[in-house]
């Protein structure tokens, strides 16, 4: 079965609009994890504008002090050196690493390897030191993974925006193709695969058919959209079900 981690961010981005402590990261990861979710991310950006680094040491308290090695902890993040001495002090079972930009509103791109591979090749190490899962973020594209697998990656996650954008569209097919091969690629030479980006109740069991290699989901937006509606325990359960469900006919 594939793994839900429930990423919080938008979480913090609706606490953030004021200036209070609700609705908070900790205890709605506990309610999520509650509820049968397989692990949280968290992604903290430099301008701070959801996740925090205070919100990052104390989900990583509370998931130390309540939860064992089963239940992960997933940080996501541009490998700058104030990210690695963060995710080296909370000690993460997992970290996803994206090249996006401080100015993104979100990460829309996964990493060109070759062109990064002098920084990655310094830093994928650095975080196998502290016994974390290294996750390198990358586009559908199966040229890409053997670059993944050189710099020393454990996992890759799949960057599922343009699948998700297409679906129910003309060129869902091909999108889907593409993630379809890009798990081919990643099982060849011996990687673990996640997914994130986009993904929805709607999308979800359509993906997993196609590439029921992957190990992990990250889901965020989505979610708490659904979470508005339902609750988040409910949205949860939602998830859960759709990961093993058939996709609908076309």
């Amino acid at each position: 079965m594939t793994n839900l981690s429930v990423n919080l961010n938008k979480v913090a981005l609706l606490r953030n609009q004021r200036t209070m402590s609700y609705p908070s990261v900790v205890e709605m990861a506990k309610i999520v994890l509650a509820a049968g979710a397989h692990g949280i991310t968290v992604h903290p950006r430099p301008d701070a504008r959801h996740i925090r680094t205070s919100d990052v040491r104390d989900v990583a308290a509370m998931m130390q002090s309540q939860y064992g090695p089963e239940i992960e902890f997933n940080v996501e993040g541009n490998p700058t050196d104030e990210f690695l001495e963060l995710v080296a002090e909370v000690r993460p079972n997992q970290v996803t690493l994206v090249p996006d930009d401080p100015n993104q509103s979100t990460s829309d791109h996964g990493w060109q390897i070759p062109e990064h591979a002098e920084r990655l090749n310094r830093v994928v190490p650095v975080l196998k030191s502290i016994n974390a899962r290294v996750v390198l973020f990358l586009d559908a594209d199966p040229a890409m993974v053997p670059a993944a697998k050189a710099v020393g990656a454990d996992r890759i996650e799949l960057y599922t925006g343009p699948y998700g954008m297409a679906f129910g569209g003309t060129d869902q097919a091909a999108e889907l193709e593409k993630c379809r091969l890009t798990a081919e690629a990643v099982a060849a030479v011996g990687l673990g695969m996640n997914a994130g980006h986009d993904l929805n109740l709607d999308n979800l069991p359509t993906l997993i058919a196609a590439a029921p290699a992957i190990a992990e989901v990250s889901i965020g937006h989505a979610i708490t959209a659904d979470a508005l509606i339902h609750g988040f325990a409910v949205a949860v359960a939602k998830y859960l079900d759709a990961l093993q469900a058939m996709p609908h006919a076309a």
